[in-house]
């Protein structure tokens, strides 16, 4: 590979280096332009969004989590039996 690019003239590596570099920028500039149009599309999709329904965002606001997170806790701690007892029913009667 080194032996082609040594056989080639000092000016036709220059060029090509120069057309790798122009591709290089065209394409990193495309894709940063197309990165900023998606940033500004969300963010213009969200206002819009938020100005259509604005009432579904207030319900989701007043879910009370600390209330639900407790309940299951106890409600486990009490039936581990139950629930034993129930799995090991099914699997003899599966046998």
């Amino acid at each position: 590979m080194l032996a082609l690019l040594t056989n080639l003239p000092r000016e036709t590596l220059v060029q090509q280096i120069n057309d790798g570099l122009i591709l290089l920028v065209l394409g990193m500039g495309t894709v940063f332009i197309f990165l900023v149009l998606l940033i500004y599309a969300t963010k213009i999709m969200s206002k819009v969004c938020s100005r259509i329904s604005p009432a579904e965002k207030a319900e989701v606001k007043s879910v009370q989590r600390p209330v639900a997170a407790t309940a299951p806790k106890t409600v486990a701690k009490s039936n581990d039996a139950a629930i034993a007892a129930a799995i090991a029913a099914a699997y003899d009667k599966e046998r």
